[in-house]
């Protein structure tokens, strides 16, 4: 099967011409008059043909030749709302195949770009395909478009794993860092039109969308990326200055945290320089949205590294003493702060028990449980307690009429605790009574 940029169909002829009409005015120049109601029934039939591509699973197959033709026309339309929506439904066309081909998911494992391909020949071809058409639409003049082409990469990247992204990485990398450094054709664009960047929420939404790719390079591609960070972390900082509005520092630094997560101990050249300062002042930042990022940074930092930062382990933890100080019940915002320095110092924890002051940590972190927002931090928090319980530490023995009151609302009925961490719960529960 054929997935080049060929001879356009019938249909994809349809798509490539939106029926707008060029008139000429009388003083002799022209006048674009756009069949709104034609351009959204064209956008319309992108939307569904993505929709069943995502829904039908390998039943649809036989039309992803066709499918692909007509998106890859749609793809170089002229007007940005047909371009948007063809980037939103190209990563569907992956779904059919990879349910024909894998049983529905693909077993890729991170970084492994050494061994055999998991993906089928068909698969290979879709996704390529699909890849090449959506970092083209990176290079966009629109912003919008190149979020949603960002965000369509991410989504058959993290399907297919790094032999999906290896052809096409070069070009996705340093794109995506252009665009990071303010360089990219849309960015152009919106200065020479005098747009400004703080005010233009459209452009925050897509930068986000640009900040969640760089982290998705790190999940697929694992240890090959660290030696992108020197490259990727200045511009990424950028965002996280004090002049930045608050939707940009709290961006910044949830992509740090991504990274860290994702590259562990990868990033120990850049704890001093760049991570430590950059969470410390995350920490103390004005806004919760950008605390609850620093506190997650803060957290899966000291959980890759280790040993490495036990030193940085007093003003670590002051840092997210303070955030304990906020009232979970101001906001959404406010609940997930505290929610994340909880699990934030759950994982310090774990990682270096020794360098947790534990009498004065320990009674102040079970006061802020069981969390209120964040119930994905549920996993790290109770990982840690059943932790200390099983090793009988002093401090943990000396509050175990608090973890039973924390158990006890973990397990009770509605709860947002996982099934297999309540079973856990229950089972230490019997030895708190």
């Amino acid at each position: 099967m054929a997935y080049g940029g060929g001879a356009a169909s019938q249909g994809a002829g349809q798509f490539s011409a939106l029926d707008d009409s060029d008139e000429e005015d009388e003083g002799g120049g022209y006048v674009l008059h756009v069949r709104t109601a034609l351009l959204e029934a064209k956008k319309g039939a992108i939307t569904a043909l993505g929709e069943m591509a995502a829904h039908t699973g390998a039943a649809f197959c036989p039309h992803l030749e066709e499918s692909m033709t007509v998106l890859q026309s749609a793809a170089g339309n002229w007007h940005p709302l047909i371009k948007g929506e063809t980037a939103e439904a190209l990563p569907s066309l992956i779904l059919p195949s990879v349910a024909a081909h894998h049983g529905g998911k693909i077993d890729w494992e991170k970084g492994d770009i050494a061994g055999q391909s998991p993906m089928s020949a068909h698969t290979t071809a879709v996704s390529t395909a699909v890849l090449q058409e959506l970092v083209s639409l990176m290079n966009d003049d629109d912003g919008e478009t190149v979020g949603k082409a960002c965000e369509g990469i991410q989504i058959v990247i993290e399907h297919c794993g790094p032999h999906a992204l290896a052809p096409i990485a070069n070009e996705c990398l340093t794109t995506a860092h252009t665009l990071l450094a303010r360089q990219a054709p849309c960015q152009k664009n919106a200065e020479l039109y005098g747009e400004g960047y703080d005010d233009d929420d459209d452009h925050d939404t897509f930068m986000t969308s640009v900040c969640d790719l760089v982290g998705s390079f790190a999940r697929v591609m694992g240890a090959h990326f660290v030696q992108y960070l020197g490259q990727f972390l200045p511009p990424i900082c950028e965002y996280a200055k004090t002049s930045r509005p608050p939707s940009d520092r709290a961006m910044a630094m949830g992509c740090l945290g991504e990274l860290a997560q994702e590259l562990e101990v990868g990033i120990k050249d850049h704890w001093v320089s760049v991570f430590l300062p950059a969470v410390l002042a995350g920490l103390a930042d004005s806004d919760d949205n950008v605390k609850r990022n620093a506190a997650f940074c803060t957290g899966v930092c000291c959980e890759g590294l280790g040993q490495v930062v036990a030193a940085d382990y007093p003003q670590l933890l002051q840092g997210v003493g303070t955030t304990f100080g906020i009232d979970p019940n101001a906001s959404d915002a406010s609940a997930a702060a505290v929610d994340n320095a909880a699990a934030a110092v759950s994982r310090m924890i774990m990682a270096s028990p020794e360098s947790v002051p534990m009498a004065q940590v320990l009674p102040a972190l079970l006061k802020t449980l069981p969390l209120k927002n964040d119930m994905t931090e549920n996993e790290a928090v109770f990982r840690c307690l059943l932790g200390l319980l099983q090793m009988n530490q002093p401090d943990a023995v000396a509050n175990k009429a608090e973890l039973a009151r924390i158990f006890t609302e973990a397990i009770a009925e509605g709860s947002s605790v996982d099934e297999e961490i309540q079973n856990q719960l229950k089972v230490a529960l019997t030895s708190l009574r």
